[in-house]
């Protein structure tokens, strides 16, 4: 008899190509999405937007790999990974950013400077 493990780590919620989201996403898990999601997304563990995904909206998680159409700001905590055939339009924030070749990204990217010490007032001169 097999045991269910209870981590979260290693659940998924699929959103299969041909469901429509309007509205609001949140997880507390990993997430991948193959269709398409009007509205915020907030993962708590690691989020795959596939191929046929399109997504509309700020997008939060801990990490992004994401192959198919974002339209909005992105918000990493970790690493972003923008494969092949992704299209993102719209601001990025994280630590760690890969962009394949054949990706096309259109916006601005910041590295997430939480983890870089903080300038002193007399470093500023």
């Amino acid at each position: 008899m097999s045991q269910r493990k209870d981590y979260l780590d290693e659940d998924v919620s699929i959103i299969s190509s041909g469901v429509k989201i309007l509205g609001d996403l949140t997880s507390e898990g990993n997430v991948r999405i193959d269709g398409i999601v009007n509205g915020n997304i907030s993962i708590n563990g690691n989020l795959t937007a596939g191929e046929l995904s399109e997504l509309k909206g700020e997008i939060k998680a801990k990490n992004i790999t994401m192959s198919g159409k974002i339209f909005g700001k992105v918000l990493a905590q970790e690493k972003l990974k923008l494969e092949s055939k992704s299209f993102l339009k719209g601001d990025i924030i994280t630590k760690y950013l890969i962009i394949e070749e054949g990706a096309v990204f259109e916006g601005n990217s910041h590295m997430n400077s939480s983890n870089l010490p903080e300038k002193k007032k007399d470093d500023q001169k």
